[in-house]
């Protein structure tokens, strides 16, 4: 159970005052979950420095200043277009603060003639006099306390001012308890690290403008604790895993070998290797959890298949769970040779399959007939129970994260686990979200591919690339079109597709098809069923098309607006060809004026196909929170660690929770109790449910 202790952070923040029933709206749209601890986490990303104290003549323009100030007049307007001014003095001289579309009252009441007042806010020079408009704080002096001098500014959402949210957080403030000190003694003394409570409140009540830098250590003390936190359920996981009772899936090797010599192409070297790993992994009497890391086009696909033919040869089921139908339907296209040769039984399941075909299905799954089993995450649906499930592979495109493999294993007795990713990830970002795995990586292409042809060319020259796809057709190519990346919105990137095959089709006619995300998913099989014949020869899409598609003929891949996408997305959609020995070609159209960062990712595009070297420059570009889309890749979205500025951090953390768990893996000491409160803190319950009880 959760520690009674944590109970006033997770209580929902209209308890707190501030939050009325009309703004509760904007702060759930804030913070997402509406619980104080993640309102608290909800760090500044600036301050206002109002610690400059001139006298009136003294204030240059341009800088925020404090001053104090006697009242003198003011000259109201009734006219809309004119402003109220109020003109106040010190002993050096005037000043007039001005107020656009004036609440009167409000105004009189907080400079009233006569009284001395605090304000503050930018300083500005008019035709030779010093005005102040809509200062950020009219106090009088006994309020002094309610100016913060250093003033944190946060993130907002529409509905919600800088002001109102200071106000809630610094009430969340006041309801944090004092914790257990979960941290190394001597660590903590090596980094200068104050108390977890004290490092928060520091945060957004800060002393200096010096601490919203990440080594500050008020933030480096917090990310350390998420860092930690995040190694420590993964160091859980793996002890369990390693812990509990495995089962050896040898396999006697027939019905492998018959599918190696039957391949009419030769396995890299780093295919062999993987292989290698994974059958020594499952032969063993422990339980297997390992990440098969692959380029695009890396060949992922055979080496899942040879261990899923591993574990029928050993007597149990094996199963392969893809992030969408498509892909699903792909992975049985793939196997299909493979399987019948070797004689096994597969069925493949989607959500799409209803009624009494779905009943027949779950019958074979359930009896063993399927002896392999294709499908996406319904595959792990209540109904869908397995006779002996030995192996599963999981191709990770699907947000299928930390959490989730903590609760992963409950459909067969000690299952062994293979997931793929087709996401190159940098060493820092695997810790992060496969620090329990053993890791297989695939750096290599399949013999016979020839590098993809990547070019940069403007907008301008649309219609002479329209000439071009001609004359490819014309020789049997195929064309992948992928329309830009407008905004988080669905509805405008897919007006731009629509525009897009509307002037295709006009020149093309009926070998233009088109593919998106509204689409329902038997209609998107069906275009790309018919590309993948050649009834059609060009598609249009959205990144609809990103994952896993697999046309070995399309040879021709244009991403218009190029600079709106990031380097992972442009790497994942360049992939899509150059799968044949035929010459591949990749058009990045761009728009000018391009910015810098724009510029380097697609110079980098054009002048690397290395995966990996793409993944490290896209972390470099723009940091952890976004790299590879994280919430496709299962990589942890950090709230307070910053994964480029605290990648020392990480692996201290690593070694830490390594330490702690060979030591203490119930985490009964003194310190295991802090960390359990530590790891419910971060909300990894699923990591504490896998402690031995007690």
């Amino acid at each position: 159970m959760k520690p009674l202790l944590l109970d006033p952070l997770f209580k929902n923040i209209t308890v707190l005052t501030g939050i009325g029933a009309k703004n509760a709206k904007y702060f759930e749209k804030l913070i997402k979950s509406g619980k104080i601890i993640d309102l608290l986490w909800h760090l500044p990303i600036d301050f206002i420095d109002r610690r400059y104290t001139p006298k009136i003549m003294e204030a240059p323009d341009g800088k925020i200043a404090t001053i104090k100030v006697i009242v003198d007049k003011h000259y109201p307007n009734s006219r809309k277009s004119v402003p109220y001014k109020v003109k106040v003095m010190d002993n050096t001289g005037f000043m007039d603060i001005i107020f656009f579309h004036p609440i009167k009252d409000y105004i009189e009441k907080s400079l009233p003639v006569g009284e001395e007042v605090l304000i503050s806010g930018k300083i500005e020079k008019f035709r030779g006099k010093t005005q102040m408009t809509h200062p950020g704080y009219m106090l009088f002096p006994q309020k002094i306390e309610e100016l913060p001098y250093i003033e944190p500014v946060y993130p907002l959402t529409g509905g919600l001012s800088n002001k109102v949210l200071r106000k809630v957080i610094k009430e969340a403030l006041k309801i944090i308890p004092e914790l257990p000190e979960w941290l190394n003694t001597e660590l903590k003394k090596k980094k200068s690290w104050e108390s977890w409570k004290k490092s928060l409140t520091d945060c957004h009540m800060p002393k200096g403008i010096n601490y919203i830098e990440p080594e500050h250590s008020s933030r480096s003390r917090l990310a350390y604790d998420e860092l930690l936190a995040n190694q420590l359920a993964l160091a859980i996981i793996r002890h369990k895993q390693r812990d509990l009772y495995g089962r050896s899936f040898a396999g006697s090797g027939i019905l492998r070998n018959k599918i190696l010599e039957s391949l009419p192409f030769e396995l890299t070297n780093a295919q062999k290797n993987a292989l290698k790993e994974i059958k020594k992994d499952m032969a063993e009497p422990l339980r297997m959890i390992r990440l098969l890391q692959g380029d695009v086009g890396s060949g992922k696909t055979i080496v899942a298949c040879l261990a899923m033919i591993q574990a029928v040869e050993s007597g149990v089921q094996a199963a392969i769970m893809a992030p969408t139908e498509i892909l699903a339907r792909q992975h049985a296209e793939s196997f299909k040779d493979f399987l019948d040769k070797a004689g096994i039984k597969f069925v493949i399941i989607t959500g799409r399959d209803k009624g009494k075909k779905r009943e027949i299905l779950k019958q074979q799954i359930a009896n063993g007939d399927a002896q392999i089993v294709i499908g996406t995450h319904a595959l792990f649906s209540e109904d869908i129970k397995f006779k002996d499930l030995g192996l599963v592979v999981i191709d990770e495109q699907h947000r299928f994260g930390v959490h989730q493999r903590l609760a992963l294993s409950g459909k067969g007795v000690s299952t062994d686990i293979l997931v793929m990713t087709a996401t190159p990830i940098p060493r820092t970002l695997t810790l992060t979200a496969y620090g329990d795995m053993d890791v297989s990586r695939l750096n290599e292409k399949p013999a016979g591919r020839k590098p993809i042809d990547t070019r940069l060319i403007s907008q301008e020259k649309i219609e002479e690339i329209i000439e071009g796809i001609k004359r490819q057709i014309d020789k049997g190519s195929r064309v992948f079109w992928v329309c830009p990346l407008v905004e988080e919105s669905e509805k405008i990137d897919l007006a731009a597709a629509q525009e897009r095959y509307e002037i295709l089709q006009a020149r093309f006619g009926k070998r233009v098809g088109i593919v998106h995300g509204q689409m329902k998913s038997d209609e998107k099989d069906t275009v790309m069923e018919k590309f993948a014949k050649g009834d059609i020869d060009i598609i249009v899409a959205t990144t609809v098309i990103e994952v896993g598609v697999n046309v070995p003929q399309a040879t021709i891949m244009i991403i218009e607006h190029a600079e709106r996408f990031g380097l992972a997305q442009l790497h994942q959609l360049r992939g899509r060809v150059g799968r044949s020995s035929e010459q591949s070609y990749c058009f990045l159209i761009y728009s000018l004026p391009l910015s810098e960062n724009a510029k380097e990712r697609l110079s980098i595009m054009r002048d690397t196909e290395d995966g990996f070297i793409i993944a490290e420059k896209d972390l470099q570009l723009r940091g952890g929170g976004e790299i590879l889309g994280t919430k496709q890749s299962g990589i942890p979205e950090f709230k307070v660690a910053d994964i480029v500025a605290h990648s020392d951090l990480l692996q201290i953390a690593r070694d830490d929770a390594r330490l702690i768990i060979s030591k203490d893996p119930d985490l009964k000491s003194e310190r295991g109790k802090a960390l359990r409160c530590l790891l419910y803190l971060f909300e990894y319950d699923k990591a504490i449910e896998n402690l031995k009880s007690g």
